[in-house]
């Protein structure tokens, strides 16, 4: 195996989770499930992963500068996914209509897929970086990542799947997320951008960031507010916190 084979296999996880929900076949009640895992690993991954990765990629030497530059590239991609807001039609926050809901639920699942690409891409260099280094490091980290990504998959197909009714549809969507992470190894590898390499990670690592607070507090957390079926909502929040720790302690 070597590094791109790994980013490539990454992706899968992604797969995964999406042939999961398709298994349950997508009801309301699994759609709630999932999307509460999906705000759990999101919530988590933030504060157990993103945030400290990020002022580690960030270090200037220097505390305040650390600080603003990691505060600076947050707001930028939060204020990104919320400028996309007006971009991305048929968006409604009232739940109280099947229709709005289901427009609710695509908006999440477009607005999770460009922060997923985002984040995974930074992941696929940082992989294939650190497999080139030290394989086994590698492919832990790389079972890490691919943990994490199985529920995001999760709430990606689901909220897809719920919007257009097609199982075609959705699986190309997947399909494409999917290869994020491959695309960040075959950046580096190709193109041999290592003297630029922290700038992006720098960049992409904190405008995720603000992605994945903006996904987590915006948009999932107000389904979570509102589900039906508390008992799948709890399981939810709950095998989603497992199922990142799990992650994280790999």
């Amino acid at each position: 195996m070597n590094g791109l084979i790994l980013t490539l296999l990454l992706g899968f996880f992604i797969v995964i989770g999406a042939l999961i929900v398709f298994i349950f076949k997508n009801n309301e009640k699994f759609i709630e499930f999932s999307i509460a895992m999906a705000f759990s690993v999101i919530l988590m991954l933030v504060v157990f992963d993103i945030i400290p990765e990020s002022y580690e990629v960030v270090d200037t030497g220097n505390i305040l500068m650390n600080f603003l530059i990691l505060i600076s590239g947050a707001g930028i991609g939060f204020f990104l996914l919320k400028v996309l807001d007006h971009f991305i039609p048929d968006h409604e926050n009232d739940l109280t209509a099947e229709g709005d809901n289901d427009r609710n639920l695509n908006h999440i699942g477009l607005v999770s897929s460009i922060a997923l690409v985002i984040h995974n891409i930074v992941e696929g260099i940082a992989i294939y970086t650190l497999y080139n280094a030290d394989s086994h490091a590698g492919i832990m980290a790389g079972l890490g990542v691919g943990l994490h990504n199985i529920p995001l998959g999760m709430v990606i197909a689901s909220t897809f799947y719920q919007y257009n009714k097609s199982k075609r549809k959705t699986i190309l969507i997947i399909l494409g997320v999917s290869l994020s992470t491959f695309v960040g190894g075959f950046i580096i590898s190709v193109f041999h951008i290592h003297e630029v390499i922290h700038l992006i990670e720098v960049a992409s690592l904190s405008m995720t960031l603000g992605m994945l607070i903006y996904i987590s507090m915006m948009e999932l957390l107000p389904k979570v507010r509102h589900c039906k079926y508390k008992g799948a909502t709890s399981s939810g929040l709950i095998i989603g916190f497992i199922l990142l720790l799990i992650s994280v302690i790999l």
